[in-house]
């Protein structure tokens, strides 16, 4: 067994294996050299800060790829400038390597509007905003959807909804005012159904019933019968019922005829006319103050007093030098509760009292 291994043969097949194996390592790792540039790299150009065409031009010219990339739009730099550039400028990488710009654009990116028509204004101005539009000017006309957001305008132009426009736009917005009042009924007889429309339309009101007398859809049937009458004054969007018919109205007397008994009142004018009189107002009735008379006040009689009458008295030395004795002390008492008695019933007669005679022996 280890004689056939050693046999010449067995090892001249083992050194071309050998060789064939080597040589196949050199030729790939040659051939991947030669396909991927090994060794041959170049320097990354500075293009930031440059407009996005001589950025290409640039590339171009140092043999590498390029992506542009627009980035969201900044009001800060110019339109189409280079704001980054990845790898870095400086960086070596092997020719044909692709350079990615990111680039600022022209604009805003665009999006599209809303649906917020026949929607309630405060609703539709917050989705508005929402998906990045301004509004500018609140324009109100007249219309039976009060509140309700009836176009939207772009540089004066009206849009629809999905219409594309740049973000940030600013849009004028067009809100119903509610309807108008006392508008005059348009005269639509002896029009076809198509002209009709377009005179109703255009004063303001919606066409309700369209009865065609043969039963057909004909637009260019003659309107021998309108209600409400022309001449009367309805309020803006109310509905107008058409009587159309091939024949013209001459040739329909008898049916509107017929039709003036169920939807126009006849007034009887030989009656005489009915007066009414002009009741006032209701008022309160006034009612004048009563003079009351005065009362008479009755004033009570006060008695005079009576004069009392002096007495004989001693000399005025006797009476001086008289000692005073309980008698006199109790007059002169009792005149000082009779004097507080007449100060406080000044009805009374207040009477003095008499002096006593005292005789000294």
């Amino acid at each position: 067994m280890l004689k056939s291994l050693f046999n010449w043969k067995v090892l001249v097949n083992l050194l071309v294996a050998i060789v064939v194996f080597v040589g196949l390592v050199w030729l790939t790792f040659r051939w991947l050299e030669y396909h991927t540039n090994h060794g041959q790299e170049v320097p990354v150009p500075n293009v930031v800060n440059k407009s996005v065409h001589d950025a290409v031009k640039i590339l171009d010219d140092a043999g590498l790829e390029y992506d542009v990339d627009s980035a969201n739009y900044d009001p800060k730099y110019r339109p189409f400038q280079v704001l980054q550039v990845y790898p870095s400028p400086g960086s070596r990488v092997k020719d044909g390597r692709t350079i990615r710009l990111r680039v600022n654009p022209r604009t805003w990116a665009q999006i599209a509007i809303p649906d917020v028509i026949n929607k309630y204004s405060g609703l539709g101005f917050q989705r508005l905003d929402q998906v990045g539009l301004k509004v500018g000017d609140t324009i109100y006309e007249p219309s039976i959807q009060k509140d309700a957001i009836l176009r939207i305008l772009f540089k004066g132009n009206s849009v629809k909804p999905g219409t594309r426009i740049p973000r940030f736009s600013v849009i004028d917005v067009v809100v119903g005012s509610g309807p108008m009042r006392n508008i005059s009924i348009p005269n639509v007889v002896g029009l076809s159904v198509k002209e009709a429309r377009v005179v109703i339309a255009k004063s303001m009101f919606e066409v309700g019933l369209v009865d065609h007398e043969d039963g057909s859809k004909d637009e260019s049937d003659i309107i021998y019968y309108q209600d409400p009458a022309a001449g009367d004054v309805r309020d803006q969007g109310m509905q107008m019922d058409l009587w159309a018919s091939k024949k013209t109205p001459a040739e329909l007397r008898s049916k509107i005829d017929q039709l003036n008994s169920l939807y126009r009142m006849k007034v009887d004018t030989s009656l005489p006319p009915v007066h009414y009189d002009e009741i006032p107002a209701h008022q309160e009735p006034s009612y004048d103050p009563v003079p009351v008379a005065p009362i008479p006040v009755t004033k009570k009689e006060v008695p005079k007093p009576e004069p009392v009458k002096p007495e004989a008295t001693k000399p005025a030395a006797s009476t001086e030098n008289k000692p005073k004795t309980p008698a006199s002390s109790t007059a002169a008492n009792t005149g000082t509760t009779h004097k507080q008695a007449a100060s406080t019933t000044p009805q009374q007669p207040v009477q003095k009292p008499k002096a006593k005679k005292v005789v000294v022996e």
